[in-house]
């Protein structure tokens, strides 16, 4: 069951996506000369109803598509926790591993300092990118020509040699 936006409102998930049908009979079928008015009415009539009918179809095609794309979406995410989860025993592996040649103490201390410096390298790298970032010098310009184009501020001549506020 479909309310009259096309929504289904049966609360069930499954469904078969469904079209209006486009008639493929004239729908005019009586006889003798009509008027251009009354042709051209019914050919915008038609062509309105074409147009629905394809909207329709192209909305329930991508209504299935987006459903599908939303299921990929999810699974991906759930496998990144669980991939990010699953980290915490690899960390342990290698401290069990490190521990038949160290004490158990030592090899997680170990493992610990490891982890611990990667994560202040990978830091250190994020910072030295972040500082590298410079301003927008375009943008800024681009504002400094519109603060003397504005009314009641010193306002600076343009003259045809000028090539632009974004050249």
């Amino acid at each position: 069951m479909s309310n009259k936006d096309g929504f289904f409102t049966d609360g069930t998930s499954d469904f078969t996506p469904k079209a209006n049908a486009i008639p493929l009979s004239d729908v005019d079928a009586s006889n003798g000369q009509q008027s251009i008015g009354t042709l051209v009415s019914n050919a915008t009539a038609q062509m309105s109803s074409l147009f629905r009918s394809e909207l329709e179809l192209a909305k329930t095609e991508l209504t299935s598509e987006v459903k599908k794309g939303a299921v990929g979406g999810g699974l991906f995410g759930a496998a990144g926790t669980i991939a990010l989860y699953s980290t915490f025993f690899f960390f342990m592996f290698l401290a069990a591993l490190l521990s038949l040649w160290l004490p158990a103490w030592a090899s997680l201390l170990i493992v610990f300092l490891v982890m611990l410096l990667t994560a202040g390298v990978l830091a250190l790298v994020g910072l030295k990118k972040v500082k590298s970032l410079g301003a927008p010098q375009k943008t800024i310009d681009s504002v400094s020509e519109l603060k003397n184009l504005v009314p009641g501020s010193a306002q600076k001549k343009i003259e045809a040699k000028d090539r632009g506020m974004y050249s």
